[in-house]
């Protein structure tokens, strides 16, 4: 055990931090990653077997490491981004300290051993940091969210997170029942359907849109007209979160499979998979369930129906030539229905449940007083209360664009700049700032 340097610590070794540190090492700095996993942790260990990233493979790319492969408008898998992740980061020098967990950040410290230190960040083996500078790129979807309903199921039904979900082969026989309507939860119903299981899919708020939108990627649309102003927003987003909750914004459905599909509730029904209302309550093998299906469809639709008005009215604006908008797909009414007000596991020999109910971010190794009274992280664009602080990974002004990979390396540029302004005003060194503009 011992205390040690370093000017900068990042707190996470998944894209946002490793991505942060490589801005750096651009700008003539040695970061330290600590990573409680192994580098890309995430998307190695941590998603289903068929996954793929839902945005093209041109968009994963790193300060100074560019998508090189032959497949730019692909999606690739999950884990060929944590080999991309591993080969920048040995290309580029980075120090990662994997398989290490930080255990708390104090701030501010007493009796610094180094000088310039203001945090002290401890590790899980006894070994202690003093940094200049942290960065938290932890995410925002590190703790899985099971809610307290799940204790009320009957013992003989297989209940897991779907961060634990990795085939369907890997399940009990049976019919199984995947809580929420989110990416994961409408991916892991499509995954385990395109297998022959009998899925039942417990639906919850949700956003969707097209893939490709008049003559675009939707995602294409949403980083380049986002600055005029926030389309998510108009699709029904909300600043920060959901609402009072802790939980953190998701971004519309869409699906890498078979490259690239839309997928939807509709989607979902035609394919065979039953929809149910959203789970309120267990009785042991009953769910009692709230009667709301067709209402979250329609939710939906008119969600995305705001989307393309926004980004439609963004085009002509703009004056942009641009194809027409192709017609909207025509589904069955008759597959979307309500359900009732309760979900018979027995009944319907369904022996599992995949809680796809999201994540919660957990900050609490911070100083306090870098929280809010959920304990989520204080911010703007990045930048945190405390001086040296700094966040990679979060929304920002109601945008879940900075989530994407898309965005990893604009987000992990602009806090590489803060730091060095930092570094060479304090070394008395301003001329060295003109280097931030090359």
């Amino acid at each position: 055990m011992g205390t040690e340097f370093a000017e900068t610590v990042v707190i996470g070794g998944g894209q946002q931090g490793c991505s942060v540190a490589g801005a750096l090492s651009r700008l003539g700095y040695q970061a330290l990653v600590i990573e409680r996993g192994e580098i890309g942790q995430a998307w190695a260990n941590e998603r289903w077997d068929s996954l793929r990233v839902n945005t093209p493979n041109r968009t994963v790319a790193f300060p100074d490491w560019p998508y090189d492969g032959d497949d730019p408008e692909g999606y690739m898998p999950a884990r060929e981004v944590a080999g991309r992740l591993r080969s920048y980061v040995a290309a580029m020098g980075i120090q990662v300290r994997e398989h290490t967990s930080v255990r708390m950040v104090e701030f501010p410290i007493d009796e610094a051993l180094h000088e310039g230190a203001r945090f002290r960040v401890r590790l899980d083996d006894g070994d202690v940091v003093e940094a200049r500078n942290v960065v938290a790129a932890l995410g925002g979807y590190s703790s899985p969210r099971v809610p307290e309903v799940a204790a009320g199921v009957d013992l003989s039904v297989t209940q897991l997170h779907a961060r634990y979900y990795r085939n369907p082969e890997s399940l009990p026989s049976g019919a199984v029942l995947i809580v929420g309507a989110g990416n994961s939860g409408q991916q892991i119903a499509d995954d385990l359907r395109d297998a022959g299981r009998d899925v039942y899919l417990a639906v919850g708020g949700h956003k969707t849109a097209p893939r490709r939108y008049r003559g675009a990627q939707i995602l294409d649309w949403l980083q380049l007209l986002l600055p005029e102003g926030n389309l998510e927003t108009a699709s029904g987003g909300q600043p920060g979160g959901r609402g009072d909750s802790p939980v953190l914004p998701g971004v519309s459905v869409l699906s890498g499979k078979d490259g690239g599909q839309d997928l939807s509730l509709p989607i979902l029904a035609a394919k065979g998979v039953t929809l149910v209302g959203s789970v309120r309550g267990a009785q042991g093998g009953v769910l009692v369930l709230e009667d709301n299906v067709r209402a979250v469809a329609q939710a939906a639709a008119h969600k995305e129906s705001e989307l393309l008005k926004a980004i439609d009215a963004a085009i002509e604006q703009r004056g942009l030539v641009v194809p027409a908008a192709d017609p909207s797909p025509e589904y069955d009414p008759s597959l979307i229905k309500d359900y009732g007000g309760t979900l018979d596991l027995v009944a319907n020999d369904i022996t599992t449940i995949i809680w796809a109910t999201g994540f919660v971010p957990d900050y609490g190794i911070l100083p306090a007083e870098a929280l809010d009274q959920d304990g989520l992280p204080v911010h703007r664009r990045g930048m945190g209360t405390l001086p040296g602080l700094y966040y990679a990974g979060l929304p920002e002004a109601g945008s879940v664009m900075p989530l994407l990979i898309a965005a990893t390396r604009n987000q992990a540029e602009r806090v590489a700049r803060h730091i060095q302004m930092d570094n060479t005003l304090r070394h008395r060194s301003p001329m060295a700032i003109g280097g931030l503009w090359t």
